[in-house]
């Protein structure tokens, strides 16, 4: 017990002997894509202990090019760097060139990849109390003699419905409850990216070709579940250094702080400083194209847990149209419900009243105008 005791005594802070040239260190993001809007993200790393946010990088010069001769300049905008990129020569190289702070970086020039198509999406839950699995199954793969690399990424839709709807309104000058439906929306929808680069191999799959592969899972519990829900999932061949990279950025991500952890800038990388020694960290890939597939759920298909919450409304039982005056003026609450019984003998008026943000789906930052897509939810996908 005494020499515990002693022991504990003797724990001290740990400061990693890090060199200032691991800090201030380039980061880049971003993929070169045929046909369509590329991002690129440049942001600098910061020290250890550090308790600022990264930074994004402004006033570089950042372009794509092509063995082919072509070029394309990125525009900066909220800190990131855009441009538009036309139709890709399969046959040619490219490569993303960056001029910043006096230094320039380019990433590996290659060849864009081509990607297969999604065959399909199956949505499954092992029991009623599971989460929901999302499983992805690509085509058969252009070449099924070797290994091939994918990503995904995927963007979420699902419907809101507001706390409580109500038809009816108080009008204060005439001093009665008027229909009026179009109040507030109905339902609104809300957006979400996921935020996460997912990645898998066919290594070990029949002939190459992967088949229900998991990519995320959704809590029977959440929000995103209580109606309906839509996703649209992105595919995209990447190469094995790509594949490696991710899956070392991952393994830093979850495990950044432990005494064997490797140093983001041991992370692969294919981007590398023309004009000095200095690191660099960030992969650049580059696709001939993207995939796509969008799939619907039903939350009456499923087991999901939307617990019934208790009517949070104010209601009165005893009130008259001078009290419905104020409820309106001065408390800014809207009528739901106009129950009148003063007709009877010792009848009364009861009325139900609920604040805005109970009624209106937009203060729940959800929007009121529904997507193209939403009329597709009863197919199979796109």
């Amino acid at each position: 017990m005494a020499c515990a005791c002693s022991l504990s005594g003797c724990v001290e802070e740990y400061e990693a002997d890090i060199s200032s040239e691991y800090s201030d260190m380039l980061v880049v993001e971003g993929t070169i894509c045929s046909s369509q809007m590329n991002k690129f993200i440049l942001s600098r790393t910061l020290e250890v202990n550090s308790s600022q946010t990264p930074q994004m990088v402004k006033g570089a010069k950042v372009s794509v090019h092509g063995s082919d001769g072509s070029e394309y300049m990125a525009q900066e905008t909220d800190g990131y760097y855009s441009c538009q990129i036309g139709a890709l020569n399969p046959d040619a190289e490219y490569y993303l060139h960056i001029e910043v702070d006096g230094e320039v970086y380019e990433s590996e020039p290659q060849k864009p990849l081509r990607t297969e198509g999604i065959e399909g999406v199956n949505v499954e839950q092992a029991t009623p109390e599971s989460n929901l699995d999302v499983l992805v199954n690509p085509d058969v793969p252009f070449d099924s003699n070797k290994t091939n690399y994918y990503s995904w990424t995927y963007d979420e839709t699902w419907e809101v419905h507001p706390d409580y709807t109500t038809v009816i309104y108080f009008d204060t000058q005439m001093m009665v409850p008027v229909y009026k439906p179009d109040q507030f929306p109905l339902m609104g929808w809300k957006n979400a990216t996921g935020s996460k680069i997912l990645v898998g191999t066919s290594l070990n799959y029949e002939g190459q070709h992967i088949r229900r592969l998991k990519l995320y899972d959704i809590d029977r519990s959440d929000e995103r579940m209580y109606y309906n829900y839509s996703c649209l999932i992105h595919q995209r061949a990447i190469s094995k250094a790509e594949y490696e990279y991710e899956l070392a950025r991952r393994q830093v991500s979850s495990e950044m702080g432990g005494l064997f952890t490797p140093l983001p800038s041991a992370l692969p990388t294919n981007i590398r400083c023309l004009t000095s020694h200095k690191h660099v960290i960030g992969f650049v890939g580059c696709s001939l194209n993207t995939s796509e597939y969008r799939f619907f759920l039903r939350s009456v298909d499923f087991s999901i847990n939307h617990p019934i919450r208790k009517d949070a409304r104010l209601w009165l039982n005893d009130c008259d149209e001078k009290v419905c005056c104020r409820m309106v003026l001065e408390e800014k609450m809207y009528l739901c419900e106009w129950i009148d019984e003063r007709y009877k003998p010792q009848g009364k008026l009861r009325t139900a009243w609920a604040h805005d943000y109970q009624l209106d789906v937009r203060l729940k930052g959800a929007y009121a105008e529904e997507p193209d897509f939403w009329s597709l939810r009863n197919g199979a996908g796109e």
